[in-house]
């Protein structure tokens, strides 16, 4: 071949030489821009472009990488993505493999704990109509912690020390690290099935943001919000604050303030109930003391004393009403004879016998019917010669007949 003559090579030798050339400028590139087109496949492969003002590249995350990150991706996030930049020969396009990416303006720890509150929230995990009160006499209370923290040691002396009328259990989890979340979950659910745990409680010491991520993580919420047994979180220090808190029916800023919770001061409910026992005893005396000057009193009455005084009383009184009683009567019956003996009087006065005694009379005419009473003569109208006249005198019954009738002239 003339050293003039172009080398001609196939696409294939071409794609691998500019393979080769970038895969080994480009071993780990950092690259900052704007995530758009992002698709998650079924396979858990995620696909999307970053891009700036000017041009694009396209990028891949694969399922492992994908598995593992904190927080959701979205279109329109600005990241740094970190990873070797790789050429696929079969279509001769090449692509970012991200295996690291890094939220600008705000930690990814941080992006993915506001993400987890965002959707949480809108689905009413955190409403407050949704949490249990804690019982005030817990009967059993399950500790979901590590069983060799000093957290659960903590819990355990200050539950025991106010309150040892309550059993425990420790349900062991691991509380950070892989797979701790699950196990946090799975052990709230155990708990839970534990026959008279009445009250659960869940969390960790202090730590960074990362030891404490498994009390972020959704499956804990969810396990949270779905148990039967009210819960108190107590994850970290007084300013930390987790999901698993916002989620839980009562947050304690410690496991100590959890533990304090939990259970009442014996100290104080003894000294509420030596209190209430002596406002009792307060009420109670005087009460009796009451009771007892009534019962005096009602025994120095009279009708306790001297009944028979009242009997007296009573004779005495019945005897003054039938005195009155007779009396009354006596002048009701006088009154009356009086007024019967002055009517009979005025009776007696307009008598038609009383004018008879002075000299009249009284005349009546005779009328041919049996049926017709005779009619007092008033009147020389009513007679006609030969009229049967009827005269009462004071003594007796005159009888005549008209022989005339002459009228009186003036």
């Amino acid at each position: 071949m003339s050293l003039l003559e172009p080398e001609i090579l196939s696409v294939t030798e071409t794609t691998r030489q500019v393979k080769n050339l970038v895969e080994a400028n480009f071993p780990q590139a950092w690259v900052i821009g704007e995530i758009s087109n992002c698709t998650v496949a079924s396979s858990g492969h995620v696909y999307l472009t970053l891009k700036d003002d000017s041009a694009q590249l396209r990028a891949v995350i694969w399922k492992r990488t994908a598995s593992r990150l904190k927080f959701q991706i979205e279109d329109g996030m600005e990241v740094v993505a970190v990873g070797p930049i790789e050429v696929y020969q079969a279509r001769g396009t090449y692509q970012l493999n991200i295996e690291q990416l890094i939220p600008q303006g705000v930690g990814a720890l941080e992006l993915a704990f506001r993400q987890m509150q965002e959707k949480l929230a809108a689905e009413g995990l955190f409403n407050p109509e949704h949490k249990q009160p804690i019982p005030f006499f817990p009967r059993k209370i399950a500790l979901v912690t590590s069983p060799t923290s000093a957290a659960v040691r903590d819990m355990l002396q200050v539950i025991t020390r106010r309150w040892n009328a309550v059993d425990l259990v420790i349900v062991p989890v691991a509380v950070q690290g892989e797979g701790a979340a699950e196990q946090i979950a799975a052990g709230i659910e155990v708990a839970s099935q534990i026959p008279n745990v009445d009250t659960i409680i869940t969390g960790r010491g202090g730590g960074s943001l990362e030891d404490l991520w498994a009390f972020n993580e959704e499956v804990v919420a969810r396990a949270i919000f779905a148990c039967p047994t009210p819960v108190i979180s107590a994850v970290g220090h007084e300013i930390d604050v987790s999901i698993a808190d916002l989620v839980a029916d009562r947050r304690a800023l410690t496991p100590s303030e959890a533990a304090e919770l939990a259970v009442p001061l014996q100290s104080d409910i003894l000294a509420t109930l030596t209190h209430w026992g002596d406002q009792l005893t307060t009420h109670l005396k005087q009460r009796a003391q009451q009771v007892r000057l009534q019962l005096d009193a009602l025994a120095a009455h009279p009708a306790l004393t001297r009944p028979l005084d009242m009997i007296h009383n009573r004779v005495s009184q019945l005897d003054e009403l039938d005195r009155r009683l007779i009396r009354s009567t006596r002048e009701l019956i006088s009154r009356f004879k009086s007024e019967t003996k002055r009517l009979s009087s005025a009776l007696d006065a307009l008598s038609p016998l009383k004018v008879l005694n002075r000299g009249y009379s009284i005349t009546r005419v005779e009328t041919k019917s049996q049926t017709t009473e005779t009619d007092i003569v008033k009147s020389i109208k009513q007679l006609n010669a030969g009229d049967t006249l009827q005269t009462h005198v004071t003594d007796g019954v005159i009888f005549s007949q008209v022989q005339k009738v002459v009228e009186e002239t003036s």
